[in-house]
């Protein structure tokens, strides 16, 4: 019976040895003594059954069959070596699927630098996003449906790994034709007598509240006009008059006939809200951890790692 316990390591010495005229070239290129490779490869040949190799004072050259198991070989080995290379991208983060939970729209801002950023660094990961409220995503990431999110504020009961990002300005989109457009800022208290646009999903529970608050409490149902749309639906229907849309600074790239956007105004400068990450110290995956290296790199992580439960 022909044992054919072939080793990676055999077809390597195989193809290299075809690739010289002389063995003593071929043991040269591979660091090993002349005698230790013809030993081996008339190793290799007895358990194939075959002569790879005809061995002349002139020096060595293939035989048919040992042409066509170098052709096989080095393509084996172009597979093996292919597959490596994929493992190695793949476990330095290189390579692969990150899935980010996204409170708000990323057009414009530090969100689609953020993306922008990453996809020059990592071009060969995918990258996709989930949209959803704090609980949705907070959901999602417990379920690892998803592998980081990034959101507004503090989430509440959530006792794992997070990282502060950047703030943005709230932003009030108007119709161009509504008399607020005309002004260059927008204060909280003009917008006590409008009916505001807000989106039941994503930021919308979030900007209700800052509202709410900003207003202290001055805002009843008759204020929110609650859609459960996107944000270019939403912006569709600022742009055909149909009120005022309150938003994050990273949305305004998105572009609208009709439609300008005016920073919301505190006393003392624009309403800020701050944006964290979130994400499960128990995730394992490579892309997470390439794309939390580039976060660090412009918001250093200051936060304590989490203690033993």
């Amino acid at each position: 019976m022909i044992d054919v316990d072939v080793e990676l390591r055999d077809f390597r010495l195989a193809v290299t040895a075809s690739q010289h005229r002389s063995l003593r070239q071929a043991a040269e290129a591979l660091n090993i003594r002349q005698s230790t490779l013809s030993r081996r490869l008339r190793d290799i040949e007895r358990r194939l059954g075959v002569v790879l190799f005809e061995r002349t004072n002139g020096g060595t050259r293939l035989t048919t069959m040992g042409l066509e198991f170098i052709v096989s070989a080095e393509r084996l080995l172009d597979e093996v070596d292919t597959e490596l290379r994929r493992l190695k991208s793949r476990s330095g983060g290189e390579l692969g699927l990150l899935t980010i939970g996204v409170h708000a729209s990323p057009s414009a801002g530090n969100m689609h630098a953020t993306l922008v950023d990453y996809r020059r660094r990592y071009p060969d990961v995918e990258i996709r996003t989930v949209d959803g409220s704090h609980d949705r995503l907070l959901r999602a990431l417990a379920g690892n449906a998803v592998d980081i999110a990034i959101m507004t504020g503090q989430a509440a009961g959530w006792n794992d790994r997070m990282l502060p990002l950047w703030g943005e300005r709230v932003i009030s989109a108007f119709h161009e034709s509504h008399p607020l457009s005309r002004q260059t800022k927008i204060r909280w208290i003009d917008l006590a007598d409008e009916r505001i646009l807000l989106p039941q999903q994503g930021p919308g529970p979030e900007l209700e509240r800052l509202l709410v608050a900003k207003l202290r409490n001055a805002v009843g149902s008759e204020h929110v006009v609650h859609q459960d749309s996107s944000l270019d639906r939403l912006l569709s229907l600022v742009s055909a008059g149909y009120g005022p849309l309150l938003m994050f600074e990273g949305a305004t790239g998105a572009r609208y006939e009709g439609v300008v956007y005016r920073e919301v105004w505190e006393d003392d400068g624009p309403t800020r809200v701050n944006f964290m990450a979130y994400w499960r110290e128990a995730n394992s995956n490579p892309t997470l951890q390439s794309f939390l290296g580039m976060l660090r790199e412009h918001h250093p992580d200051l936060s304590p790692a989490p203690g033993p439960a």
